[in-house]
């Protein structure tokens, strides 16, 4: 039986919150705006960044939410040009995902980064080669719409019964439900655990043991 674990980036295979923080505070101040504070920045971690932006100036329009979406990404571009972005994996999540490659398991990526933020990210941590299918905000209307998902689908040929959206924010987790598959909420991220069980998680995993068993890949 074929089967896809489909797994969010920023918050749940990779701990990235500072890089977006620090990005996002150069944005506001290049705009004229001050920043939300870090909580709030970290609670829109997962949205594309039109809508990131939205939520985090909620009385802009579009085209404000727009420019600072692109001073974002100026601002995140740069750091990473002078290589003070880290994106540490999560520990043990490297193991976790090799065990479930070796066990059968399809992998696959839906995330609001970037199509070449999320292969630097792959590549630079060496597991870029045991995902098939990458989606991201650049082809996609943003989490929670469940495009990404269906396209993996599509992608891998494996059927939404067979399919788990593994992830940190209630965004996942109701995209998840949009697309018909089951959602585990991880609770290393940047959303609460009652959070993510609220927006439709199964379980919530404490760990990457904890995930491993939820997956029944023990």
């Amino acid at each position: 039986m074929n089967r896809v674990a489909i797994f969010d980036c920023d918050g749940t295979l990779v701990d990235g919150q500072a890089n977006v923080c620090d990005a996002m505070e150069e944005a506001f101040a290049a705009s004229g705006l001050q920043a939300p504070d870090r909580l709030a920045i970290r609670r829109a971690v997962g949205l594309s960044l039109p809508q990131a932006m939205a939520q985090l100036v909620p009385g802009g329009d579009a085209v404000q939410h727009e420019m600072l979406a692109e001073r974002y990404r100026l601002a995140f571009r740069t750091h990473r040009e002078r290589g003070l972005v880290n994106e540490p994996l999560y520990d043990g999540m490297a193991m976790l995902l090799r065990h479930l490659h070796a066990a059968g398991w399809t992998l696959a990526v839906a995330t609001g980064k970037s199509d070449r933020g999320l292969a630097h990210c792959l590549d630079h941590h060496g597991i870029a080669d045991l995902f098939e299918s990458l989606q991201t905000a650049d082809r996609h209307p943003s989490k929670p719409h469940p495009s990404m998902i269906e396209r993996i689908l599509d992608d891998t040929g494996v059927d939404a019964d067979h399919a788990v959206m593994i992830g940190d924010t209630s965004f996942d987790m109701l995209m998840a439900d949009a697309a018909g598959v089951r959602g585990i909420g991880v609770a290393w991220g940047y959303h609460a655990p009652d959070e993510l069980m609220a927006a439709g998680a199964d379980a919530v995993a404490n760990d990457m043991d904890d995930l491993q068993k939820l997956l029944g890949a023990a």
